[in-house]
């Protein structure tokens, strides 16, 4: 089964994917053009796909210059399952809610709080307003 949107409305799949134990793979663009994925933590807030990183990282530079972003999360229960959500960083937050909100996901994925020694510059929190979303559910045969 797949189900298609161009909607700036976030499927509930996508957020269920996004709220739950699960990984997203984050892809932006580089300043030759070229692609850059990562494997990352990914919550969804008030609609959105919200992701946390740090200011000094190439996907915060990247988006800075060019804000279109897709993310893919697949379901680690079902492999078979996933939301890919393609859209524009719209918004971004630094300062004492990034910190609240990294330790909030270092909460879900590890149990524990975000090891302060980690952060290498200042946190920032990315707003992902979608602009073309497809759930992909394969476990009951093949999708599209």
């Amino acid at each position: 089964m797949t189900s298609t949107a161009n909607d700036t409305t976030l499927h509930p799949q996508a957020v269920e994917l996004a709220t739950g134990k699960n990984f997203a793979a984050v892809s932006t663009l580089l300043p030759s053009g070229r692609i850059q994925t990562q494997l990352i933590w990914v919550d969804a807030i008030d609609g959105k796909i919200v992701l946390n990183t740090e200011t000094h990282r190439a996907k915060y530079r990247n988006i800075r210059r060019d804000p279109r972003i897709t993310v893919l999360i697949r379901d680690e229960a079902d492999p078979y399952r996933y939301a890919e959500v393609r859209g524009e960083v719209t918004e971004t937050t630094t300062g004492p809610r990034a910190r609240e909100h990294i330790d909030k996901l270092a909460q879900k994925y590890t149990g524990g709080p975000y090891p302060a020694e980690n952060i290498k510059s200042e946190r920032v929190m990315l707003w992902i307003t979608p602009r073309q979303q497809a759930i992909v559910d394969q476990s009951r045969g093949v999708g599209e």
